[in-house]
């Protein structure tokens, strides 16, 4: 899975237009194949910038399904001209326990709270 990350400045005053504008494009992202999830998130300290997250089974269902598709110009469309400057779009993989090399340091797992650590000298007895 693959989590693209866009900062999305938006013209100030157009907030609520790109909020509008972004209601009838989410259809088209959504049917991509190879999407999984979107979410629009507006920053508290910066009204006017946004956080796109988008999750794709691959990062090529993004970069060469998406972005190469004739649906991708219908969201530029819709969207592309609300930003000032271009946003950053970047992409990222979840780590995992076991993709982090072991430094004797304790290991949490998601599900269940970590056992309580007195001190550093403590935790890599663990």
């Amino acid at each position: 899975m693959i989590r693209e990350h866009a900062l999305l400045p938006i013209r100030s005053g157009r907030e609520l237009d790109f909020e509008v504008a972004f209601a009838q494009a989410r259809p088209i992202i959504s049917a991509m194949p190879g999407f999984r999830k979107v979410t629009l998130s507006r920053c508290l300290e910066r009204p006017g910038s946004y956080l796109l997250l988008v999750e794709w089974e691959r990062l090529e269902a993004h970069v060469e399904g998406f972005r190469r598709s004739p649906q991708f110009e219908r969201w530029k469309q819709l969207l592309h001209h609300f930003y000032d400057p271009a946003p950053t779009v970047e992409h990222f993989t979840l780590v995992s326990p076991d993709s982090v090399p072991h430094l004797g340091l304790p290991t949490y797992v998601a599900d269940r709270a970590p056992s309580p650590v007195r001190s550093w000298g403590d935790a890599r007895r663990s």
